[in-house]
């Protein structure tokens, strides 16, 4: 015997709900996202004649990740970072769509409605 509710019917969620939904399945089901900050680092590589020298730096990627009270980072390569960055903001997406649906319900129980 399963203890599972029926789904919310459509037609009982507002419009805004609705489409947070939407929005939120659609990131979740066609894109890509990752829970992570990215950190650009400068470097200098060693080389006297290299532009790094002179203060620029050579430029890198961290995906940086808090997992179990540690930190993570990962290095993106050049022909990812486009994608990375995409996957980052589509997480930071999904993450406020959920806040808006659980406010959503919060202010239901605390208004005692559906």
């Amino acid at each position: 015997m399963s203890d599972k509710k029926a789904p919310i019917p459509r037609a009982a969620m507002s419009a805004r709900e609705r489409q947070w939904r939407s929005k939120l399945a659609q990131l979740v089901s066609q894109r890509g996202f990752i829970r992570g900050a990215l950190l650009e680092r400068r470097r200098v590589c060693g080389k006297p004649n290299c532009k790094c020298a002179s203060g620029q730096g050579h430029s890198a990627l961290y995906l940086v990740l808090s997992k179990e009270g540690r930190t993570k980072q990962l290095y993106v390569p050049k022909r990812w970072q486009s994608d990375v960055r995409q996957w980052v903001a589509n997480y930071h997406d999904v993450r406020d769509l959920m806040e808006k649906i659980s406010q959503d319900h919060w202010n239901k129980v605390q208004k005692r409605q559906g």
